[in-house]
């Protein structure tokens, strides 16, 4: 079975809100083994709906049409394909008095084109709406199965799997193919070398399939594998993940929606270590990140910014003759600053950032010029960077870096 979304609104177009629908309707097909091939969106204008649901069904048997089924003059879902379809619309009467009750409850007056949220095909199986007013609609006609969601996300969702999914597993019958998914996420390493490195396995590619994703400063794969039961497509993707980490597991930090933040901060609360930072061109960024975490007190002593000079001094008591002679933005200044702060703040660990974020120069040193220091109870190494980028970029990629260095060392 093929699907195609179809998002209805010209806010979506004008970018004033996301269309967040279409992917996770297009993650709940996939899990049921439907292929989706194309994602539309159109405009709240009947004849360019019109033409976008006749090109639709040339090529796909399942269209999934969200929004456009408010009160409004502009919501014309419903009455756009009633109309294409040839079928009338009637009051539905448990949305009705749902409708209704709510007016009441609020004891405010219902104007009258709120009845056109009621409205549903003549004999379409009607999806109820637990969070909203408008009910959903499903409909097969000629071998074609038309579902309509209401556009908010906190409507459409528990809807579409609630109910749409059990009307289409119940109009397939058993013709059920599951599609597993499994995304990796890399840090350190390009989309290009990435790629490189896995070409032939990426030009070979039956089932299970790779796609590489260029992210925000990191890549992802996602493997993608088509079985008959879950377990052997666990085992499919298995397989091809160990042969992709023998290639460039190094980079590797990991999966689906997580986070470098995420993932530094979980492992530092397994292993009960904590860690403190003193933070120069990143100015409080990599506190703030391990501080989006709940439970961050856990983990994070504390931290300094230590912008000038004399706070390096006073506060962390680097020599001023190393800041003299090496200067700020040097390797052996990241490495008194990750000690000297973890041995302030009695962590396990202590993380410097010493670097020039740009746009000029600073120490005769070019913008991009970076040096990371991690101060473990065993030893402190310095990992130095040349990183490209705006001064935004520059500092974002910088406490990427210390994240990922970080969670690398405690993995070990």
């Amino acid at each position: 079975m093929n699907a195609e979304i179809i998002a209805i609104g010209s806010e979506l177009l004008l970018g004033q809100i996301a269309n967040t629908n279409g992917q996770f309707i297009s993650k709940q097909l996939a899990d049921q083994g439907i292929n989706v091939y194309h994602h539309s969106v159109v405009g709240d204008n009947k004849q360019r709906l019109i033409s976008t649901i006749q090109i639709a069904e040339e090529r796909s048997d399942l269209l999934i049409f969200t929004g456009g089924l408010g009160p409004t003059k502009d919501d014309l879902t419903k009455e756009t394909i009633a109309e294409h379809l040839g079928l009338p619309l009637i009051e539905n009467k448990e949305a009705m008095d749902f409708i209704e009750g709510y007016y009441e409850k609020i004891q405010q007056p219902m104007s009258e084109n709120n009845r056109r949220q009621a409205l549903v095909f003549e004999g379409a199986a009607v999806l109820p709406n637990n969070n909203g007013m408008a009910p959903g609609i499903a409909l097969q006609k000629e071998n074609k199965i038309y579902i309509l969601l209401p556009g908010p996300p906190k409507e459409m969702k528990p809807m579409f799997t609630d109910f749409a999914i059990p009307y289409i597993q119940q109009l397939r019958g058993e013709e059920v193919e599951l599609i597993l998914s499994r995304v990796l996420r890399f840090y350190g390493i390009g989309e290009s070398t990435l790629e490189t490195k896995l070409m032939d396995l990426i030009e070979g590619q039956t089932n299970p399939t790779i796609a590489p994703l260029a992210g925000i400063f990191e890549v992802t794969l996602r493997l993608t594998a088509k079985c008959d039961i879950e377990e052997q497509g666990e085992r499919m993707i298995d397989e091809l993940e160990k042969e992709i980490f023998d290639r460039v597991g190094q980079f590797f930090y990991g999966y689906d929606d997580t986070t470098l933040s995420y993932e530094t901060f979980d492992m530092l609360q397994e292993k009960e270590l904590t860690v403190s930072c003193a933070e120069s061109l990143t100015g409080g960024f990599f506190g703030h990140e391990l501080t989006k975490q709940p439970g961050a007190g856990q983990v994070l002593q504390g931290g300094i910014i230590c912008y000038q000079n004399e706070i390096k001094m006073n506060q962390l008591k680097i020599p001023e003759k190393v800041l003299d002679e090496d200067g700020a933005v040097s390797e052996l200044c990241a490495e008194l600053m990750a000690e000297n702060v973890r041995e302030l703040f009695k962590s396990d660990y202590g993380i410097s950032f010493t670097g020039v974020a740009g746009p000029d120069e600073m120490e005769g040193k070019p913008p991009g010029t970076v040096y990371i220091g991690i101060a473990s109870p065993q030893e402190t190494k310095v990992y130095p960077l040349k990183l490209a980028g705006d001064r935004n970029a520059v500092r974002t990629r910088t406490v990427n870096y210390g994240l990922f260095y970080l969670l690398k060392q405690l993995v070990g």
